[in-house]
């Protein structure tokens, strides 16, 4: 008897799963334990093992289609089994139910579209989507991302790919993320060119074999998903390779230099990056990475006068800001397009600060003992201690007894969170990401001090990956190492308060009837007055002040 499998819920919090790939085909023989597909959830990726054996009878959506948790996902039975009436039962309207064929049927080949090829209005061509060649959808590559920008593509129209082969460099809300092929093929059809958006679960792009028929597709998949359709534009006749836009400068003279990569440039995207807004091109680099690959390091010890002069070429959406010739007096200003990054932070602290009834409560914290005890720690430690590494452990021990401050407002009840992960605010050249420090209260010094450096370099290099900026519960934004003394802070949602460090100064103190010179440090800490008072803001800032002042506090 046919078996029915539903979407699983995969998270606490997920509702909905996408179909990153699938790994069987209607037709298919499963066996218990085989990977039957891979769901995209709002966490991460996840492996999707079968439990039992049999024909894979039906598939509820094709690669890149959505389900909601408990809609219908897969059918399994015996070959030829009557699954008409279940597929009813659970609501599929509208999937694919694909019967299994005796003989491959005789359908003669399309000849190939084009790439961007206009699709008819009002197409109406079945397809059986979960037989045909991979579909890939832009996917959600953070937990709070709603479109991306494609930075560049790796491959274009007509190139062979191979499974793990880059296919385009792709520009989220936190950072430049490389996109690998699930499949070998053919590249058929890029949903957007280099600078443009696309939505996420919007087509991105359609792998498969030569002389597919490529409009029926993107009409299926538009149907199908309804997704957006992917934008008209003109498609090149032979591939073509986007360079990065250089910033327009100043003529200078040709120096005459060897080419030290043609054809493809392997290069990560924050090299690609520096290298553009630097004027730097990259065939003339030498890259000192796997496979002659052009690394961060290798543009900042590049010299740019050795190399030829960068044309005026006109700039691409995603260009570079132009040096600015202009005379004194004269009016001038240069555009430069929001990153994805920027729009997220916006778009988050603006509800943040607007919907969350802000207050800000500033304690001074007398830092001579810390000062002595980083001195002493730094002695025999492996890894050297920060002022915020101790601001973070003591901040850590003052949650664990001020719990109400470790919560959340969820709208209908308040989380009071039993574990404690807090984040850390790193600035990075396009704003602002928060890596966070799990489980921060059972962590020394060291571990501390040693996850915050990683995390800072990963964060600088475009390294960090969604896990790691996920789950705060508490926030710290500390700008003393630039000199600031005191400073508010925007609460990080969905935390309830955020801790703004200020820097040390010499400030003249009392000091037993006496004014002394004291090292001072002024901590503001900003509390959603839903859920937090300020008496209980105040209490948790004296267990912080007394923690930071007798540092030994934190070893009992």
């Amino acid at each position: 008897m046919a078996e029915v499998i539903l979407m699983p819920r995969l998270s606490d919090t997920m509702t909905e799963g996408v179909i990153a790939a699938w790994h069987k085909r209607v037709g298919d023989t499963v066996q218990k334990g085989d990977l039957l597909a891979e769901i995209e959830t709002d966490k991460a990726t996840m492996e999707l093992e079968s439990y039992q054996d049999g024909v894979l009878l039906h598939i509820g959506t094709p690669d890149g289609g959505k389900l909601q948790v408990n809609d219908l996902l897969a059918i399994f039975g015996k070959p030829g089994e009557d699954i008409t009436e279940l597929v009813k039962i659970h609501g599929s309207a509208g999937a694919s139910l694909a019967p299994i064929p005796t003989a491959a049927p005789a359908a003669p080949v399309e000849t190939a579209a084009s790439a961007t090829a206009p699709i008819p209005t009002g197409t109406t061509t079945s397809i059986d989507i979960s037989s045909m060649d991979e579909v890939v959808l832009m996917p959600r590559l953070s937990d709070t991302m709603t479109e991306g920008v494609i930075a560049s593509w790796q491959k274009n129209v007509g190139d062979t790919v191979k499974k793990g082969e880059v296919l385009a460099d792709i520009e989220t809300d936190k950072a430049t993320m490389e996109l690998e092929s699930y499949k070998d093929g053919v590249l058929l059809y890029q949903g957007a060119q280099a600078g443009e958006k696309i939505l996420v679960n919007d087509l991105l792009c359609i792998i498969g074999k030569e002389g597919l028929d490529v409009a029926a597709i993107v009409a299926a998949v538009k149907a199908g998903n309804g997704s957006s359709a992917p934008k008209e534009a003109e498609a090149p006749s032979a591939p073509s390779v986007v360079a990065p836009a250089a910033p327009i400068v100043a003529p200078a003279p040709v120096v005459e230099q060897a080419v030290v990569n043609s054809g493809r440039i392997f290069a990560s995207p924050l090299a690609k990056r520096i290298a553009a807004e630097k004027g730097i091109d990259l065939k003339y680099v030498k890259g000192s990475g796997d496979n002659g690959r052009i690394t961060k390091i290798d543009i900042d010890q590049y010299t740019p006068a050795a190399a030829p002069a960068v044309s005026s070429a006109p700039a691409s959406k995603s260009a570079a800001p132009v040096v600015s010739n202009a005379v004194a007096g004269q009016v001038s200003f240069t555009d430069v397009p929001v990153s994805q990054m920027r729009k997220v932070i916006a778009k988050r602290l603006s509800e943040s600060l607007f919907t969350a009834p802000h207050f800000y409560l500033t304690m001074q914290i007398d830092m001579d003992a810390a000062i002595a005890a980083r001195t002493k720690i730094n002695e025999v430690a492996s890894v050297k201690v920060s002022f915020n590494d101790l601001v973070v452990k003591a901040t850590a021990m003052a949650l664990k007894k001020h719990p109400k401050i470790n919560s959340s407002w969820m709208g209908d009840f308040i989380r009071y969170n039993d574990h404690i992960n807090i984040g850390v605010a790193v600035a990075v050249d396009e704003g602002l990401l928060v890596p966070v420090v799990r489980f921060a209260d059972g962590k020394s010094l060291s571990q501390i001090g040693a996850e915050v450096k990683d995390f800072a370099q990963r964060a600088k290099d475009k390294k960090l990956q969604p896990s790691d900026w996920e789950g705060s519960t508490f926030t710290i934004s500390n700008l003393g190492m630039f000199g600031i003394d005191q400073f508010t802070a925007i609460i990080n949602p969905p935390d309830a308060c955020i801790l703004a460090v200020g820097g040390i100064s010499q400030e003249p103190v009392v000091k037993n009837g006496q004014v002394v010179p004291g090292n001072i440090m002024k901590l503001t800490l900003s509390c959603d007055h839903r859920v937090v008072d300020g008496a209980t803001g105040a209490a948790f800032l004296q267990t912080l002040k007394q923690l930071l002042e007798e540092p030994v506090r934190m070893l009992v």
